[in-house]
């Protein structure tokens, strides 16, 4: 396998190990996949949605977000096309994400699908592909009642 497309199946591999550890409600694991000064905004509304809200930055920080995921009580992340630039050290992508979260209120089970896209600036440190800053852009959600 070439340098060009290890990078590839490397960069692809952190994508989909930030979806695993956010489905095992893994906040530190998830955390542990950025720099130590990373940047996550998130966009409601597709990418013209305006300003971010919120914008987190720094592991610590990440991480005491990521763990917002255990308000539920099952998520599952599922990564679709993606795709990546890379330039030496640094790298860009694009990827797609239907995220299922399900809870109950008032007893009644929901299910809310978001669709969204991340945006990735991605760095090697060390030899090992981090995200560096990742905008969350949410497309659509679809929220309604289910049964188990």
């Amino acid at each position: 396998m070439s340098n060009h497309e290890s990078d590839r199946a490397a960069l692809r591999d952190l994508v989909d190990a930030y979806a695993r550890l956010a489905d095992r409600r893994d906040a530190t694991g998830q955390a542990a996949l950025f720099t130590s000064d990373a940047r996550v905004s998130v966009f409601m509304g597709g990418a013209d949605g305006g300003d971010p809200a919120p914008v987190i930055e720094g592991r610590t920080r990440l991480a005491d977000e990521f763990g917002a995921l255990r308000n539920y009580e099952q998520t599952t992340h599922f990564n679709g096309q993606s795709t990546v630039t890379i330039e030496g050290d640094d790298a860009t992508g694009e990827t797609y994400c239907l995220a299922h979260h399900l809870w109950t209120e008032n007893g009644q089970r929901v299910l809310m699908v978001m669709s969204i896209r991340y945006h990735d600036r991605f760095v090697r440190d060390e030899g090992r592909w981090l995200f560096a800053e990742r905008q969350l852009i949410v497309d659509w959600v679809d929220r309604r009642p289910t049964t188990a």
